[in-house]
């Protein structure tokens, strides 16, 4: 078995896995006998704490349910290791796969993620969702990003902790630190993984989470290149003013309110995403 780097922590953010947690702690722990695995238990009412006790694994316990991204943060304020692994309890994620991310990790990168194949995604819906998100956040970064919502990565642990205030509680952290650390000059690489099928039921719900997902993915655009998000809607705005004024003189002979309404909204606009961009870049160099 390879041995793991002993400045290694495993963080596992679980809400009710204790079925998954029993195969997937022996595994864990026989690859990577010398790792910091530690299990961040969100508010779990079954046997989470009595496997983790069997396992001589390390629990943080949460009074009630914070969601997974507060899961994670805890986690990684609590890890020992310089380096930080992240998984998820369920079991999709194959420990074997993770010698393939320390690997690529080792070539000098500060944040490796494990791309899964497009059979890897749960349903039809969310890989067409995981599709869009993936060309959404490779246009705003400039970078291929090949699977932005996998929860399988490891990152050097001090550079993860400078983003844990933009993380939200919910189940989007894997979108928000992968643009920050792209944002931000990182170096991020993506290494192809098989997901196995989970145990249990999925805390997902795709109608809520999905709107979701989409609201904090315009979100993290504003947050990360606002002009990539301000410069195409003040673009909108402009040639809806122009065609609209084009339509008027010819017919009415005249300058509308309308057209000076769209014309006015498109400068001020892009004014707004010019200051938005201006603020973004100042907080990445106190950064």
């Amino acid at each position: 078995m390879p041995s793991s780097p002993p400045d290694l922590s495993i963080i596992l953010p679980a809400k009710n896995e204790a079925a998954s947690l029993l195969i997937l702690l022996p595994e864990l722990r026989a690859r990577f006998p010398e790792a910091e695995i530690i299990v961040v238990d969100d508010g779990s009412t079954d046997e989470t704490p009595e496997v983790c006790a069997a396992h001589g694994v390390r629990r943080l316990a949460h009074p009630y349910s914070l969601g997974n991204g507060a899961a994670i943060k805890a986690g990684a304020r609590a890890a020992q290791g310089a380096i930080l692994c992240f998984m998820d309890a369920d079991s999709q994620h194959d420990p074997a796969e993770l010698s393939k991310l320390l690997a690529k990790f080792a070539e000098g990168y500060d944040m490796v993620v494990g791309a899964r194949a497009t059979a890897g995604h749960a349903s039809q819906g969310r890989r067409y969702a995981n599709a869009f998100y993936n060309w959404f956040a490779s246009w705003m970064t400039h970078c291929e990003v090949k699977d932005l919502t996998s929860g399988f990565r490891i990152a050097r642990a001090s550079l993860f902790r400078e983003f844990l205030s933009l993380l939200p509680n919910g189940f989007s952290y894997p979108t928000t630190c992968t643009m920050a650390f792209f944002r931000a000059g990182y170096r991020v690489a993506y290494v192809p993984i098989n997901a196995r099928t989970r145990i249990g039921q999925s805390h997902i719900n795709p109608l809520r989470d999905g709107l979701r997902f989409l609201l904090i993915i315009f979100k993290i655009g504003t947050l990360f290149s606002p002009l990539k998000i301000f410069l195409p809607l003040s673009l909108g705005f402009f040639l809806s003013g122009l065609a609209y004024y084009g339509y008027t003189f010819m017919t009415e002979h005249r300058f509308t309110n309308m057209s000076a309404l769209l014309l006015s909204n498109a400068v001020l606009i892009f004014l707004i995403g010019l200051v938005s961009e201006q603020i973004t870049m100042l907080i990445y160099r106190e950064r």
